[in-house]
């Protein structure tokens, strides 16, 4: 690459982006090395006599106070989740108390609630990680570009999510009921707060088969540490308060993650035909 013309502004720029420096932060440079340098020296310089107050010994008038995440405070909202769900008895009444429920703090940065969408009466049901913006915006899961790819995904095992026939149907629903911000992941405080609600979904959908879709899901609710490369293709009973049996679940990939991965999508296309073999003669 020859030497950049300095003196022309115009091939100064074009030198600066190929580069990769294509955004102005400040008016002049700063040496990093000198601001570190300047951090590390006062680091190392003894604090002041009048600062080195020794610590005030704990008194019985004074506990200390245990950490947050010790004491369970992040996660209040997974008790009040627990009682809520249990009293719905129908999935009106849980509708309700998600609307109500004020646990997680997801639902002050999102636009809508995101129940359910499908037949109720489907013999499968799947469930994802947690609402898009599409999701967000319109109120029901997987009507981005994920969830068309999932039902293209459904149409060739004979499923569609508004089938009039119960045994050709599918029922759509997510770990958590609002979107994430920026469609983050979503964090271990509220996946807990969610969780029993989702549990309580399945307890009164009583499907015969779950579907998990992506790593999040088939984590949070079979509870288990391993990845969906390892989880992926396998089914897990998986007991759930309020039906006298474990449900069935298979874990696959999300449909996001084919989009990103299309290598992936033969993988998934085998486990949807064993969705296909277990569903038997209903589809």
């Amino acid at each position: 690459m020859p030497e950049p013309q300095f003196s022309n502004p115009i091939r100064l720029l074009q030198w600066y982006a190929e580069a990769g420096i294509d955004e102005a932060i400040e008016d002049q440079p700063i040496d990093r090395y000198a601001v570190a340098a300047r951090q590390q020296s006062a680091a190392a310089m003894p604090a002041p006599m009048a600062a080195r107050t020794p610590p005030i010994p704990p008194s019985p008038s004074r506990p200390i106070a245990a950490p947050a995440a010790a004491s369970g405070a992040a996660f209040t909202g997974a008790d009040d989740a627990r009682r809520q769900a249990a009293a719905a008895g129908s999935l009106e009444a849980l509708r309700d108390a998600l609307a109500a429920f004020e646990g997680c703090a997801l639902k002050q940065t999102a636009m809508n609630l995101v129940f359910a969408d499908g037949n109720p009466s489907a013999p499968v049901m799947f469930i994802g990680e947690a609402p898009g913006r599409d999701e967000d915006r319109k109120g029901l899961p997987f009507v981005g570009r994920s969830g068309q790819l999932l039902d293209r995904m459904l149409a060739t095992i004979g499923l569609d999510r508004h089938a009039e026939s119960a045994d050709k149907a599918a029922y759509i629903a997510n770990i958590l009921p609002w979107r994430p911000p920026g469609d983050r992941t979503p964090t271990a405080a509220e996946i807990a707060a969610c969780l029993p609600f989702i549990e309580r979904h399945i307890a009164l959908v009583k499907p015969r088969y779950v579907v998990l879709l992506g790593g999040t899901a088939a984590k949070s609710l079979l509870n288990r540490s391993e990845g969906i490369m390892r989880l992926r293709g396998r089914w897990y009973e998986h007991p759930v308060e309020g039906l006298d049996q474990p449900v069935s679940c298979l874990a696959t990939y999300h449909p996001a993650f084919l989009l990103r991965s299309p290598k992936e999508k033969r993988s998934a296309w085998r486990d949807f035909l064993e969705l296909k073999s277990k569903l038997g003669t209903s589809v």
